[in-house]
């Protein structure tokens, strides 16, 4: 795998274990279910040990912003698809935005 592709590819677990440990956060019911919430800290940990290796071949503005965006649109389509939660226009216009920054920033 490329230079290139190795960070990128690294943010994006990074991403999905944030998204995972995010769902598992509202399935610790604010830690009354413990089990889910230590399982919830330790995928965040994981997250950040993958963000870590991979600002180390691309810049933190341009990691952070990615895995960022892919963290809330992820939790937002995975809160919606496992619990049933929703987003109104508004909502989903904010993720729009944020998509569109992280987007600007990586061709500027």
């Amino acid at each position: 795998m490329s230079l290139i592709g190795l960070p990128l590819l690294l943010v994006v677990g990074a991403a999905a274990l944030d998204v995972a440990a995010n769902l598992l956060l509202n399935l610790s019911d604010g830690f009354r279910r413990r089990g889910w919430g230590i399982l919830a800290i330790l995928l965040v940990l994981g997250a950040f040990t993958l963000l870590a290796q991979a600002v180390r071949h691309m810049d933190l503005a341009i990691a952070y912003a990615t895995w960022g965006a892919l963290g809330i649109l992820g939790t937002a389509l995975g809160g919606r698809w496992w619990f049933g939660q929703r987003l109104n226009a508004l909502g989903w216009s904010g993720i729009l935005v944020v998509i569109i920054a992280v987007i600007v920033i990586k061709t500027a």
